[in-house]
């Protein structure tokens, strides 16, 4: 099963977050609230404007490096049973360069 994102979503898959800091202190869930990143791993083709019908693409491309809200977007496993995430464009927050 391979997982193609339509119109303009984006499936990416999340770094692992720590789980201590550099000095072994084990981080809770409330200081882990900065945004997630993650790399993408597929793009759908973009979403149709309604007044001209021309394609927009997303501004993202695959192997990108990107941040996103930490609860933003859809869950899903590929075949593998690894955790991606499928969000929208207005979830992302940046690219990171």
């Amino acid at each position: 099963m391979s997982i193609e994102p339509l119109s303009n979503y984006v499936l990416v898959k999340k770094d692992e977050e720590k789980e201590t800091s550099n000095g072994g202190i084990i981080l809770t869930d409330a200081v882990k609230e900065k945004p997630s990143t993650g790399t993408v791993i597929a793009v759908g083709p973009g979403k149709y404007c309604e007044q001209t019908g021309n394609l927009i693409p997303v501004q993202v491309k695959v192997g990108d490096r990107v941040f996103f809200l930490r609860l933003g977007g859809q869950k899903v496993e590929d075949e593998n049973g690894e955790e991606l995430t499928v969000l929208k464009p207005e979830e992302l927050l940046g690219i990171i360069r």
